[in-house]
């Protein structure tokens, strides 16, 4: 099944057929003019330049007037091997439809909304048969059923006519095109970036992500750059300012030779308030007890660290190289 982008924004245009493996690009004056194109020739010349297939509008009232803004379009600069005129079904449309058949010249017949329409086109000669889903099912009628019809129509009496699903409004739609065996769909750019979407998809590639960073990243690339000490001298209350100043939850406390005598958490600070009150504030940090601080060397691999965590449901862990002190990890750093 080919797919086609359905637009006339320039900007999202570039960025879809960047991606590579889209087969054309169906664009209408309708969505010229909403997009405020006042020179629809340049724009489509500029298009021409950056899609495998372009289809494009050839409008006339009578046969003779659309074969001739067709040829005018590639006179002006169009890829007749690279271009599908689009023509509203009609029976002027229809003959033009042959007559540029005739000259190999490509036709996409479409505002299809009957398989009486659909037909038409096909024994004309169209290489695009192109029913409206979208406006079809916005009348309450069964749009899908048409489809399967013109899909039907074409594998039963052989014509070399492919059916083009349009008037795309959903994902599910997509999947409707697909389950129906039509030949071409076009989508527009929001449902295009919806298409390779899920939600278990994301779960699964964020966890693809995590275990390979446990496995791969360690400690001290994934620690904060900042080494939240306080010597034990320093009051309480100074220690306070500092955790807050550092942006930690906790301050390492050090003696003079840089040795953690262990770390002071938020956590503290309620326990020792509610022990001792306020004046707690103007002890000295040695003045107050710790356990033995969970720590880890900087060059070990994050998933030793996450077991830490999970072992000891901490949320900090103390970084050290060669047993000095030179940060924390939070558990948000994983």
């Amino acid at each position: 099944m080919e797919l086609y982008l359905d637009s006339a924004d320039y900007n999202e245009i570039e960025k879809a057929f960047k991606l590579g493996f889209l087969d054309g690009l169906t664009t209408t004056p309708t969505f010229m003019h909403r997009h405020g194109v006042t020179d629809t020739d340049s724009l489509i010349l500029k298009l021409a330049d950056i899609v495998p297939v372009l289809q494009v509008e050839a409008l006339g009232h009578t046969a003779e007037e659309i074969y001739a803004e067709a040829h005018r379009q590639i006179k002006m600069g169009l890829d007749p091997k690279k271009s599908v005129f689009k023509i509203p079904i009609s029976l002027e449309g229809v003959k033009a439809c042959k007559m540029l058949r005739n000259e190999d010249i490509m036709v996409n017949v479409h505002l299809v909304y009957t398989l009486q329409q659909a037909y038409m086109a096909m024994h004309a000669g169209a290489n695009y048969v192109c029913p409206l889903v979208g406006r079809l099912q916005d009348q309450g009628h069964d749009a899908l059923s048409l489809v399967e019809q013109c899909v039907d129509a074409v594998d039963h009496y052989g014509y070399d006519t492919k059916i083009m699903f349009s008037s795309v409004r959903n994902i599910e739609h997509v999947r409707n095109a697909i389950n129906i065996g039509v030949h071409n769909i076009t989508v527009p750019y929001k449902i295009l970036r919806q298409m390779s979407e899920n939600n278990f998809t994301k779960l699964g590639t964020e966890q693809f992500y995590e275990h390979t960073r446990l496995m791969t990243v360690k400690v001290k690339d994934s620690m904060s750059k900042t080494n939240p000490l306080v010597m034990s001298d320093t009051t309480l209350q100074d220690a306070i300012i500092k955790m807050s100043e550092y942006g930690f939850g906790c301050v390492i406390v050090t003696n003079g030779l840089n040795e953690a005598k262990g770390v002071f958490t938020d956590g503290d600070l309620r326990r020792v308030l509610q022990k001792d009150g306020r004046d707690v504030l103007n002890k000295k940090m040695s003045d107050l007890s710790y356990n033995t601080p969970i720590s880890i060397e900087s060059d070990e691999l994050l998933i030793k660290a996450s077991e830490l965590f999970k072992t000891h449901k901490v949320d900090n862990i103390l970084v050290t190289e060669k047993g000095k002190p030179v940060g924390l990890l939070d558990i948000q750093d994983l």
